[in-house]
């Protein structure tokens, strides 16, 4: 008996001995991990450009960054996104990695899908094909249309108009790598629905427009015809009251809009007294579609026209107009202004 007590003590020291140098070991082993997963990459001493593609497993990904350099441990990494249950949990696109990022910020960066955004600027007066060929011009956005076929690219957008033009929001719109250009399309689009169903909720009574696409269309060409902030209002009036008179819009934006590429710069006489559905010095009231991107600011002072009994306008020269209530008046200043610089006249 105090043979058998004698034997199994050093039996139970060797075993105590053991785990402890298991749980040493551990210990070791997860101080050692963590570290590793808190200590900046120290092959990031700049930032980094990484995709994820499509359809990657964690693991290809985890082979990816170490054959890039920036895991040294690819196992620890992926132990940590199995213990947290995010090994199916990360986004594709592309990623820029700031310098110092340790392997844990690494994972949260691609758990959260903090991609990289590219953005562009659709601008207020742009045409159609204008904004189609700048978004052609980028090259992290993939080509989906083939070439500017308006019709076409009308039902890809699923226009109740055959004519896209002016069916778009000039804003700066962000994107990731590999978005096409008919979804960014898509995006203008309903940024354009959203603002204009907006405004025309709240636009004044009594005007002489039958929806609000023909809001836009008024607003395009008040967008063309100045850049000038303050006084669209006044436009946006003339062109109301001309309407509500049965009076011709007389808008050379419309006119040159008509002409297309046979304009050379130089608006003439033949070119007003030309015959096409968008010379409003030959057709009655608005022409068939917008001419343009209209901004809000155009969008709004369409349907809140100032208050006056202006009937013309005509360009100073320095981007301002002068306007005027009578013909009489209108033609003095047409004399005054165009006459010398060349500016047009309404």
């Amino acid at each position: 008996m105090i043979f058998s007590v004698l034997q199994a003590r050093p039996r139970l020291r060797r075993v105590v001995l053991s785990v402890a140098a298991v749980l040493l070991l551990l210990g070791s082993t997860a101080l050692f991990i963590a570290r590793y997963l808190d200590t900046p990459i120290a092959a990031l001493k700049a930032p980094a450009l990484i995709e994820v593609r499509a359809g990657s497993s964690f693991a290809r990904v985890s082979r990816e960054l170490e054959a890039a350099g920036y895991l040294q441990h690819p196992l620890f990494f992926r132990l940590l996104a199995r213990w947290r249950g995010v090994e199916n949990g990360i986004k594709t696109g592309e990623y820029q990695l700031q310098a110092d990022l340790t392997p844990r910020q690494l994972l949260e960066t691609l758990v959260r899908g903090e991609v990289l955004q590219y953005r562009i600027t659709l601008v207020e007066g742009w045409t159609f094909e204008q904004a189609l060929n700048a978004l052609w011009s980028q090259e992290k956005l993939t080509r989906e249309i083939p070439a500017f076929d308006p019709e076409q690219i009308a039902g890809l957008l699923g226009l109740e108009q055959t004519n896209p033009e002016g069916q778009l929001f000039p804003d700066t719109y962000f994107y990731t790598a590999g978005t096409s250009d008919l979804q960014l399309l898509r995006r203008a689009h309903a940024r354009l629905e959203s603002v204009l169903a907006a405004a025309w909720d709240q636009r004044l009574g009594a005007l002489p427009l039958q929806n609000s696409y023909e809001a836009l269309i008024l607003a395009s060409i008040v967008e063309k015809e100045s850049a000038f902030g303050a006084e669209r209002g006044h436009i946006a009036g003339v062109f109301v009251h001309r309407l509500e008179r049965g009076m011709r819009l007389q808008s050379d934006p419309t006119v040159i809009y008509g002409l297309g590429a046979n304009f050379n710069g130089n608006l003439t006489r033949s070119d007003l007294a030309g015959e096409t559905p968008y010379n409003t010095y030959r057709i009655n009231g608005l022409p068939p579609t917008p001419i343009a991107m209209a901004g809000l600011d155009a969008i709004t002072a369409s349907l809140h026209p100032l208050p006056s009994d202006y009937l013309y306008f005509v360009a100073k020269g320095n981007g301002e107009h002068h306007f005027s209530s009578t013909l009489e008046e209108h033609n003095a200043a047409v004399r005054r202004y165009q006459l010398e610089t060349g500016n047009e006249s309404n």
